[in-house]
């Protein structure tokens, strides 16, 4: 992806969550520089992977198959004594035209959340013990109702409703076309991207960034290396 590009997805984000009334945290606008001024007492921001995370999973294709992130909380699942927490959360912005690749998570629950804007429509499938897509129709709870679903069958949710992804259940995602983008929301336990992400399709998780301009504001996955180079 091109810095421009990520620079321009994270300014459209802030403006749509502002417009749903969802606060960011202060971290989300620090700018490099004041970044560059940072010593450890930001660990748990760097460590934990806390903040944007744009990403075309390493297809070169953002507006078809890409994801805007930000995460707000997170624990460690290497670090567990430094960071007791056993929970995430975070937020995600996909646009009209857009897809999430299935995928699904080894140890991860979670509920995810519309939060506003348009609807969300999420495709889910049971794995297999070869961890294929089962066939076999499968059970999610919504806001607390547990459902019946046909495996691969279509699930809308509507901005206020949630719901509950279990271990091993496949999922994809994206806008109900000429509803607007959608805010979702993420609580779960704690989030490894590293490690426990099972995409159907062999992908990447991360972007390769051209830098045709100068970043506004740091990837999740830059922290380490801004603050090497300008310590």
């Amino acid at each position: 992806m091109k810095r421009s590009e990520i620079n321009e997805e994270i300014e459209n984000a802030k403006k749509l969550f502002e417009r749903i009334s969802f606060k960011l945290p202060p971290f989300a606008f620090w700018t490099t520089d004041e970044w560059a001024e940072k010593g450890r007492d930001v660990d748990e921001i760097v460590d934990n992977m806390l903040g944007w995370d744009v990403t075309d999973f390493g297809g070169g294709n953002f507006d078809k198959t890409g994801l805007l992130l930000f995460t707000i909380r997170n624990g460690n699942a290497t670090q567990k004594n430094k960071y007791p927490k056993t929970y995430a959360e975070k937020l995600m912005v996909i646009k009209e035209g857009q897809v999430a690749p299935m995928h699904f998570h080894w140890k991860k629950q979670e509920d995810i959340i519309n939060r506003g804007g348009g609807n969300l429509v999420l495709v889910l499938h049971r794995a297999t013990e070869d961890e294929e897509l089962s066939d076999e129709p499968l059970f999610a709870s919504i806001d607390g109702v547990r459902k019946k679903f046909e495996a691969g069958s279509e699930i809308i949710l509507q901005p206020g409703e949630s719901i509950f992804l279990e271990p091993s259940m496949y999922h994809t995602f994206y806008q109900q076309k000429g509803t607007g983008p959608v805010v979702i929301g993420e609580v779960s336990a704690v989030n490894d991207d590293e490690n426990d992400n099972r995409f159907f399709d062999p992908i990447g998780r991360f972007p390769a960034i051209e830098e045709d301009e100068k970043p506004k504001h740091l990837l999740c996955t830059e922290y380490k290396q801004w603050l090497n180079i300008h310590s």
